[in-house]
């Protein structure tokens, strides 16, 4: 009967993830392993270079006290082998000989993603980049899971926004731009997170048409902005019609509308032209020969 210890670096694995999977579980057995077979050489390791920075103090200090800034934190490795969690902001210490360790910066990181050739779905070539912003939230999961996270990041975009952009069309690319932005984010924090990246907002900077594509749709917008344009010409004509054929029944009722209406049209003529003499005609005489 055997009972399996667990290292210190496996319960700080096990805070960080605790959905392991059946690979995980036998990655730590296998470790813990390993573990047990090199303990006495560690111990041994980790002895003497205590001694020797007891020897030398106090000039050993200065090799074991390390720091790190408000935005970092620090992931510490003894014999290759995880210790803990993340130390930092401030003063930590180290073991020199046996401990190693990487600093993590939590700050945004912003990238541009160069512009990619895309297929859209109804067959249009167009070049499209964009802005993904970023950060690290856990330090410890993104040093141990993922050789590097910031080129890991970085290229997972570009294949998101070439497989996403592949399947909408053009006029839903150049609408919904915001919609798609979101969608791409979720994409990408799905991904990222197992490796301790919260991708924070990603941003559609520019699309690129093809100048004959450009061309085309500018010969479009003109030729619908000109059919709009006869359209409501035709619609005002039609209604300037009718409204002549009712007033004209109106003055057909009564013949001294019509009078008065040549009267009104002197009195606006020789406001304007005062020079120009106009003599009325009946229109009744010119009905009259009409008839004969």
């Amino acid at each position: 009967m055997s009972i399996m210890m667990s290292s210190p670096s496996e319960m700080s694995c096990n805070k960080i993830q605790p959905k392991a999977n059946e690979e995980s579980d036998t990655n730590v057995q296998s470790d813990g392993d390993q573990s047990g077979n090199s303990g006495f050489c560690g111990y041994l390791l980790s002895f003497f270079s205590f001694l020797l920075v007891v020897l030398t103090f106090p000039v050993s200090v200065w090799f074991c006290m390390k720091i790190v800034q408000e935005y970092e934190r620090a992931v510490i490795f003894r014999l290759g082998r995880l210790i803990g969690g993340a130390k930092g902001p401030g003063l930590f210490w180290i073991i020199p000989c046996v401990d190693t360790f990487r600093k993590v910066d939590l700050r945004t990181v912003s990238f541009e993603i160069p512009p990619q050739e895309v297929l859209t779905k109804d067959s249009v070539t167009i070049m499209v980049d964009a802005v993904v912003y970023y950060r690290i939230f856990n330090p410890t999961v993104s040093i141990t899971k993922v050789e590097n996270a910031n080129q890991a990041t970085q290229m997972i975009a570009q294949t998101t926004l070439r497989n996403m952009l592949g399947t909408k069309s053009l006029t839903d690319i150049l609408k919904d731009r915001e919609d798609m932005s979101e969608q791409m984010e979720a994409v990408l924090y799905a991904a990222s997170k197992n490796w301790g990246i919260k991708v924070e907002r990603v941003e559609l900077k520019d699309v690129k048409l093809p100048t004959s594509l450009q061309r085309a749709m500018a010969a479009e917008a003109e030729a619908t902005r000109d059919a709009r344009a006869k359209v409501i010409a035709a619609d005002g004509e039609m209604k300037a019609s009718r409204a002549l054929k009712e007033a004209a029944d109106v003055m057909s009722e009564s013949p001294a509308a019509l009078q008065l209406r040549y009267m009104q049209t002197l009195t606006e003529i020789a406001t304007e032209k005062n020079s120009t003499i106009v003599f009325p005609f009946p229109i009744d005489l010119i009905s009259n020969f009409m008839r004969r």
